[in-house]
């Protein structure tokens, strides 16, 4: 059996993270070899990810990073289960290096690669707690902004063709994570959520008792107000509500956004 000596120890720490004793089970395991200690460690690392996947995940952030020229940016979406590993400046490290890698994707939604889940494990490893990457996107247009709460627990991403100031782009940024629209314009909600929302209004007009042809205009009205609350587009702006968003954008146009919240 090979010696193990603290200096050992403590390489094998460094590498891992983990703790003091556990490297150094994993160094007796491993007769001394560093590179298989770092086997077994990993693969302990896994057994325990398995044993907490079940545990529930109400906590967590979001981050977003935005490309050097500012005509991309990428935003993931981690959960955890306590507020207390959320607030973790190591989970806090671990999401920012997700939407940097993120932001290495083509546009779209951002599955976790090998990488990303790789970045995951080691973190839970770490820290001890079920980890789960929820979701992330990535957006590419002429003008990139984005919003992330003070909390960081809702953030937004939000692209634009078009001739558009600052302060415009920050302030759609904001109205997108206060008004939580489902698409750009009413052609963009999807069909699920549009039957959904006509068997309610159907349901009501008939409760109502109302002669047919009332009825039939009840529902057509139920159902504008309803696309137009959803549609980014349609939307009252949040700063002057007596402007829909499409009036502040003037000649831009929105070519893709998205809102992740906790």
């Amino acid at each position: 059996m090979a010696e193990i000596t603290a200096t050992m120890v403590k390489a094998l720490r460094v590498e891992t993270g983990q703790g003091m004793m556990e490297c150094k089970k994993a160094l007796k395991e491993a007769d001394g070899d560093i590179e298989t200690a770092q086997d077994i460690l990993r693969k302990k690392g896994l057994a325990m990810a398995e044993k907490k996947s079940v545990r529930q995940t109400s906590e967590g952030l979001v981050a977003i990073k935005l490309s050097d020229n500012g005509a991309s940016g990428a935003m993931v979406q981690v959960q955890c289960e306590t507020d207390f590993s959320a607030r973790n400046e190591l989970f806090r490290e671990m999401v920012s290096a997700l939407a940097s890698m993120a932001l290495q994707e083509p546009d779209g939604p951002v599955d976790a690669t090998e990488a990303m889940s790789n970045c995951l494990q080691e973190a839970l490893s770490k820290i001890g707690e079920n980890l789960k990457y929820v979701r992330g996107a990535k957006l590419s247009a002429s003008r990139i902004g984005s919003y992330l709460h003070h909390n960081c627990k809702v953030g937004v991403l939000l692209g634009v063709n078009g001739d558009i100031t600052d302060e415009v782009l920050n302030d759609l940024c904001m109205h997108i994570a206060f008004a939580d629209p489902v698409g750009i314009t009413t052609d963009d909600i999807p069909e699920d959520i549009v039957e959904k929302e006509k068997r309610f209004a159907t349901q009501q007009a008939i409760d109502s008792g109302k002669p047919p042809e009332i009825a039939e205009k009840m529902i057509a009205g139920k159902m504008r107000k309803f696309l137009a609350s959803r549609a980014l587009i349609e939307q009252p702006f949040v700063r002057d509500d007596k402007k829909q968003v499409k009036e502040i954008l003037g000649d831009a146009q929105v070519t893709a956004f998205a809102r992740f919240a906790v």
